[in-house]
């Protein structure tokens, strides 16, 4: 099973994609909901073939806050089915399919008087009710524990950075966190490499109908086609570029990027919520690499849809205001070191985009091509296996069903066989892989006091992951280009992985 993507293993593959042969599913668009799409066609033994305009998680799917929900905040607004399944699914992750990359994250929500009495009930409430989720998900406490209430002098202990005027404590509870949403989709697509599908990277779609796509070689501008007896757009909030039949109302989210040491090395994720604004919060998330992202925006746009969204001042400045409300010591602009912000590909729909029901839907044109819109992260495995079950239908093709909830992904598996030594943060994040990258010890140094990434990482990038260019290696592979200044100092060390 040949799970490497690369530059040589594209030009075979999209040679041979566009040679006439009929494949069984064209899959358009790479990131979480594509990927996992052709993973779960590749795996019921269809031949596939996947594309995208730009690279693996270039889209919405590496700008997420890194959590996988389980539908707590979904329970809250009456959206129970999406609540049900967001703590399925969080399950079978952390249980099974990549159970190395996403972990039980700790989550704090500090009794500031901006928490009243009655609205720290109805969290404890709302806590439980979230517990039970995990449970009737088969979920065990072993990997989620029961939230709690803490005193003041635990809160204190496990966030220094904490408002401590008139704090009576804090409600602790668990939920899932990955180590990289786009490494997610990156060990989705070499899974479904290793099952046959070919992952084209850098090729764009020109025209989509219900037997192909015409598509253009954004390396070379060739142009050529590739047939297939099933179609699913995949694309995000590009889907209706394609198929124009369908209306999206983009939600953008944006997140602050800080260094850990600015809010005292927090251990836990600070929550804080949104003055006069019901069921929002605001969250101060730790990343394993030092950096804390604090979001998330929730604003409806408009206009032509732009490869990479950009924050706004005003919701830098409307994150800044909430999370300091929780904060010992306020943070201002010049401790931000990066930002970054996504699209959230809603369907159209009346009322604010925050209360949009988060639900995917499968959509089917007149040319038979269908389209899988809306969703969340957590869900992608769902969303792909109903597209793949619709399109089978559709087309009256019969296969065996759905297997991607025991399937575990690329680097899963147990690591204590591992050699010793091997640093622990490319096992979070390679898992039984971890091995094969550090096979080269002379590779292993961080990049960087600040940069973590190692020169070994890099090179599994090009070797490995696909990686074709400098972007790919800074931006997704790794997510060095979060902190320009971080970035800046990475782009030799990339160049040299390249050549």
């Amino acid at each position: 099973m040949n799970t490497s993507l690369n530059a040589t293993r594209r030009s075979t593959e999209l040679a041979e994609a566009t040679d006439g042969r009929v494949f069984d599913l064209l899959v358009v668009g790479l990131g979480v909901t594509g990927a996992g799409v052709a993973l779960d066609a590749a795996s019921r033994g269809l031949s596939v073939v996947a594309v995208d305009a730009h690279d693996l998680a270039f889209g919405t799917s590496r700008w997420s806050s890194k959590l996988v929900h389980g539908g707590l905040r979904y329970l809250a607004k009456g959206q129970v089915n999406v609540a049900r399944q967001s703590a399925n699914e969080r399950g079978i992750l952390m249980t099974t399919t990549a159970p190395h990359l996403v972990h039980a994250l700790p989550m704090l929500l500090p009794l500031t008087p901006l928490v009243s009495p009655a609205a720290a009930a109805l969290a404890r409430a709302g806590f439980a009710a979230g517990d039970s989720l995990r449970a009737a998900a088969g979920t065990s406490r072993d990997i989620l524990p029961a939230p709690r209430k803490l005193s003041v002098t635990e809160t204190v202990r496990m966030a220094r950075g904490v408002r401590r005027q008139k704090l009576r404590g804090a409600l602790l509870s668990w939920d899932g966190q990955l180590e990289d949403d786009a490494r997610l989709v990156v060990a989705l697509a070499r899974t479904a490499a290793g099952l046959g599908s070919s992952v084209l990277t850098r090729c764009r779609v020109t025209s989509l109908h219900g037997d192909g796509a015409d598509i253009r070689d954004e390396l070379t501008g060739s142009a050529s086609s590739i047939k297939a007896r099933m179609v699913i757009n995949a694309s995000g909030v590009w889907a209706g570029q394609l198929v124009p039949d369908i209306t999206l109302r983009p939600s953008r989210g944006t997140h602050l990027v800080l260094r850990a040491e600015t809010l005292g090395n927090p251990s836990v994720a600070l929550t804080a919520p949104v003055p006069d604004a019901g069921n929002r919060f605001v969250f101060a998330l730790p990343q394993s690499d030092g950096l804390i992202y604090v979001g998330l925006t929730d604003e409806a746009t408009d206009g032509p849809i732009p490869d990479v969204p950009q924050p706004t001042e005003g919701e830098i400045g409307f994150l800044l205001d909430v999370i300091n409300g929780v904060l010992e010591q306020p943070v201002g602009t010049d401790d931000i070191v990066g930002a970054y912000a996504g699209l959230r590909p809603l369907l159209e729909s009346d009322g604010k985009s925050a209360d949009i029901s988060r639900e995917h839907a499968v959509l089917t044109s007149p040319d038979s091509v269908v389209t899988i819109v809306g969703g969340k992260l957590t869900t992608y495995r769902k969303m792909a296996e109903d597209a793949v079950d619709a399109v089978l239908a559709l087309r009256g093709v019969s296969s065996p069903p759905c297997r991607t909830a025991t399937l575990p992904l690329i680097g899963a598996g147990p690591t204590g066989d591992l050699p010793t030594g091997i640093p622990e943060r490319l096992v979070r994040r390679y898992g039984v892989e971890a091995g094969l990258l550090a096979a080269d010890s002379t590779l292993l140094d961080p990049i960087s006091d600040a940069v973590l990434v190692t020169p070994a990482e890099l090179r599994w990038g090009v070797e490995h992951e696909g990686a074709l260019d400098v972007d790919d290696l800074l931006d997704r592979r790794t997510r060095i280009g979060l902190v320009p200044a971080d970035r800046a100092v990475a782009v030799p060390y990339a160049e040299a992985a390249l050549a």
